[in-house]
Parts: C-alpha cells; structure tokens; sequence
C-alpha cells in the first residue's frame, strides 16, 4: 500500500489546503513577467527580507537540462523587474496546470547571495537547493482538510466519553499519547505552525523567527518536505523542531488502518532521510482523529499534538482580527496553531511575541512545553 500511495502522490501540495469550504483567498501582489509558461509570479516581504514565487507549467516530456534553462531564465527576469528581491523560488508543473493537486516537475530557491552560482549551473546538479522530481505518475486526491478545531470521529457513545475525557486532559495537558495543554503553571506556550514548507512563506518565516529570536515546532507534509527539501534542512539548521503532519494531508479517520499506518510512516521516512532524525510528534490533519489514529501514531513512537490556540490564520482574517485572537487566547501551557503560509501571521508574529514577553512568557517549541502529571 505504501509503494501505492508514493507512486500515485510522491510529490507535494504546494499551495496551502484546499479547503472543502470556500475560505477567503489572501492577495499577494503580482509580478509581470515575459516568460514562457508563467501561471503567476508571486512575491511578499516580511519588512526585512523579500522573496518571490513563480509558479510556471511546462511540457511534461521536458528535459532536466531545458527546466535548468528555464529556471535560470526566470530568475533573471524577476529579478531584472524587482531589484530589490533577496530570494527567488521556483515551482514548474507539467502542462496543463491544475492547481493546488497539481505535482511539480521541478523546484529550486535561489537566495540573491548564491544568484550567480545558480545561473552557472550547467547541469541541474551540485546545487542543494534544487529538486527535480524522480518521473513518478501523479494523480489527484482528495482534498485535504484544515485545521479547525480537534475532532473525533467514531461511535456516539465513544465520542461522549472521548469528549469528557479531552476536557479533562485540556485541564490536566497530558494523557497517554496526546498532549491537548501544557502545565499552566509554567509561563511557556508552545508555538507551532502546521502544514510546511511553503515556497513562498518559508524563507520569510523563518526570517522572521531568527530575528524575533524564537524557535518553533512545525508540522510538516511529507511531500511538501519531499520537494522542497532544502527548506526543511533550513528549519533544522535554524534550530527549529519538526513534526509529522503525514505524508498527503488527508482526513485519517475514514481511511483503513493500514493506510493510516503508511501515511504517518511515509512522513516520518521523508523526514528521516532528510534530516537524519525522525519526528518525535504528530498532528492529525484537521484535528481530525479516531481511537485508530491516536494508537497508531503511539505505536509508531509518536506523540499526538493539539493545541489550545487556533485564531483560524487560513481564514483570510486581517491582521488586526488575528493579533486580537491570539492575544485573548495567549496563556501559560498554551499550544498555538498557525500556518506557515499566511501572509497575515507573518505581519502579527512581532506584535504576539512582544505580547507574550509583555505577560512574562516564553514561546518555543512543543518539545520544551512542561506537562503537569495526571
């Protein structure tokens, strides 16, 4: 089965869930740009550092040697047309582009620094921030789900009593192999962001994160990790923690425990193999969960992670709604959710952590976050 699920998916959902709702769409300003094949360039700043993302379809028989070509002809082009770019990221998929279930041909990020190693390139090798997908068959899948609030799935009568016993725990912080709260006696709150590595919004966050001096714990999508690599060994090198967001982003509880199992083990495999650690904890995606899925995941050494603070970043919500939701939710014990590819949480990330510096507590990662025994 697992050999199943990489054949048919072995490459990333690069542009954020798509939601089985409509959800507000965040603008980001555009860049025109004469380049064959272009969908859309993209580019952001976090005030300090700005970056771009050109999203481009190409032939699907394509050589490696004439996406190079390409990649080294648009990153000229953005930054002929924005000077003041500091990194440009590139996403090409096979034609016709389909969207966010759509898998790249073809990734690379190019910080300003290394430009012209970059454009030197004669192969599309010998640089460690480029991936070239492996030929896989890609399909569609269903649609991913986005972190809401925890749910449980099953049997009314389990439901009830699992909901009795998530109170408790949201009290208590821990239980068995689930972390809802930590101990609200400590001034810490943990601080986490789900759905990573984005293309865009990874080199701003982390950024950002190294000039706020904060670590962060994020949840990765395997295959986000699997095409762009080079942003999760960034995280790492940067200090920050990784967890298991599985390996397609899907709803768990109605797949067959098998398929749960694989999941989880293909994302803790990419991580593994691109690290050298394997996660030490899991997030179900959507908060959605089942007896099955809590015990897998501690079968497989994972500890699950909800969390106490979700402002709903993916929602589209202005800055000022954001930071007003973080800030009445901010508490000792405390798990934040936000997600690595919203540009509002970027703009509200200096405000929350003078905030929460101003109540006298520290924000970092889920690995340092004291539990109260039960």
């Amino acid at each position: 089965m697992l050999a199943l699920l990489l054949a048919l998916a072995p490459l990333p959902y690069v542009e954020g869930p798509a939601p089985a709702r409509s959800i507000p769409h965040e603008a980001l300003p555009t860049l025109e740009l004469r380049l064959p094949g272009l969908v859309r360039a993209n580019y952001l700043s976090n005030g300090h550092l700005e970056a771009a993302h050109l999203v481009v379809q190409v032939p699907k028989e394509a050589s490696s040697q004439s996406l190079l070509r390409l990649a080294q002809r648009a990153v000229e082009v953005a930054l002929a047309a924005r000077p003041s770019l500091r990194e440009v990221d590139l996403s090409f998929y096979p034609e016709p582009y389909l969207g966010p279930q759509s898998f790249p041909l073809f990734t690379a990020s190019v910080p300003q620094e290394r430009t012209r190693e970059f454009l030197a390139l004669k192969e599309p090798s010998g640089y460690d921030r480029l991936w070239l997908n492996p030929g896989l068959v890609s399909k569609r899948l269903p649609e991913p789900v986005l972190e809401d609030r925890p749910r449980l799935e099953g049997p009314e009568a389990y439901r009830a009593k699992e909901k009795a016993e998530q109170l408790r725990a949201s009290r208590l912080g821990y239980r068995g192999g689930a972390i809802y709260h930590g101990d609200p006696r400590w001034p810490y709150a943990a601080l986490t962001f789900d759905d990573a590595p984005h293309p865009l919004f990874a080199p701003l966050l982390l950024d950002t994160l190294k000039r706020l001096g904060l670590k962060a714990t994020f949840f990765v999508i395997g295959r986000n990790a699997e095409a762009y690599p080079y942003f999760v060994r960034d995280m790492v090198a940067q200090g920050h923690e990784l967890g298991n967001h599985t390996y397609h982003h899907l709803r768990l509880p109605a797949l067959p425990e098998e398929a749960i199992r694989e999941e989880i083990e293909a994302c803790n495999q990419v991580l593994l193999r691109l690290t050298g650690q394997t996660p030490r904890y899991f997030r179900p995606p959507g908060g959605r969960y089942s007896p099955a899925v809590l015990r897998i995941a501690s079968e497989l050494g994972l500890t699950t992670v909800f969390w106490t603070d979700d402002p709903g970043d993916y929602a589209g919500l202005p800055p000022g709604v954001l930071e007003a939701r973080l800030s009445a939710h901010l508490r000792p014990g405390g798990i934040v959710l936000l997600h690595d590819n919203v540009g509002a949480s970027l703009q509200v990330l200096p405000a929350f952590a003078r905030l929460a510096k101003e109540r006298g507590l520290r924000l970092g990662p889920v690995s340092q976050l004291p539990l109260a025994k039960r």
